[in-house]
């Protein structure tokens, strides 16, 4: 890539970059389609007739036909309802863990960036202990903990809703470290810089120089990681609701429809092919995503990929 090429793409607008990387911009269709259907599920459900939780015994397993395009499930549910109903639970256990891992991660990270010392050490030592554990099994041994010996009502835990909030949660404290090494070390880089310096000279406080000039100059990375987080957490929901430890019936999600599904593999096949590939689907096309746009908000990535 030639000198010429290099500032004509980093005169690029980030939209404009993002939009000629192809894979990144048919991944941002695949998403935008995906979550529309999804979230539009119980619209869709009630225009067309079709109830998601309507059990029919007479009809488990059935072939797509007129009035269930996919089929039914292993208790005679229309496929295609569940489908988007666990893509709707799925996606938003995603995007609301990722984005609580990712505040907590960008409040560390600026803390221990700015503050340096004692503080940094204290809290990257912290990070450096979250990273060592395997995070698989760790999950499991969270998820596997009974709630109601450690103290919360039985009421809220025996509710339907709960499991959900109960995986946001969990993988929101041991999913902040990626972005909170990634904003401490922005911070790190930008805090002697002449802007920071001059707004310490103007005697501003440390919360106003964090917000107004590190944490925006520190959004591009924390955009990616968030981004690229959202996929690994579509996939370790999906684990843990599979093995039983996710989201629970009656609340369909991806993972605990394939659990669903094994029992009937050798005869109906697809009710374990569908949700595996939207799961592959969604979690690949997350990861592309992050990439483009990490292309696309650092042009000088883009022109290394390049020579």
């Amino acid at each position: 890539m030639s000198m010429a090429t290099i500032h004509a793409v980093q005169r690029r607008s980030p939209f404009a970059r993002l939009r000629r990387n192809g894979s990144a911009t048919a991944s941002l269709v695949l998403l935008a389609g995906l979550l529309l259907a999804c979230f539009s599920a119980p619209l869709t459900g009630a225009a067309v007739g079709i109830d998601a939780t309507s059990i029919d015994l007479f009809n488990i397993a059935a072939a797509p036909s007129a009035d269930h395009p996919l089929g039914t499930d292993e208790i005679g549910r229309d496929l295609l309802m569940r489908l988007l109903e666990g893509g709707r639970v799925s996606l938003t256990v995603g995007l609301a863990a990722a984005l609580s891992a990712t505040v907590i991660g960008t409040l560390i990270g600026l803390l221990a960036g700015y503050r340096g010392g004692i503080a940094d050490a204290v809290l990257m030592r912290l990070a450096d202990g979250v990273i060592s554990l395997p995070l698989l099994p760790l999950l499991i041994v969270l998820a596997a903990i009974d709630p109601v010996k450690i103290g919360l009502p039985s009421e809220l835990v025996h509710s339907e809703s709960f499991s959900l909030y109960r995986i946001v949660i969990i993988i929101a404290l041991v999913g902040w470290t990626t972005t909170a090494r990634l904003v401490r070390g922005t911070v790190l880089s930008l805090r002697e810089r002449d802007f920071i310096e001059a707004a310490r000279a103007q005697g501003l406080p440390p919360s106003r120089i964090l917000l107004r000039h590190l944490l925006p100059n520190a959004a591009s990375p924390i955009l990616v990681a968030m981004t690229l987080t959202i996929g690994n957490v579509i996939l370790f929901e999906s684990v843990l609701s599979f093995l039983g430890l996710g989201i629970q019936p009656p609340i369909p999600s991806w993972g605990n429809m394939l659990t669903g599904a094994q029992d009937l593999i050798s005869v109906a096949p697809m009710l374990a092919v569908w949700p595996g590939l939207l799961i592959f689907a969604a979690v690949i096309a997350f990861n592309f995503l992050g990439d483009g746009l990490q292309d696309a908000l650092d042009p000088r990535a883009l022109s290394q990929h390049g020579r």
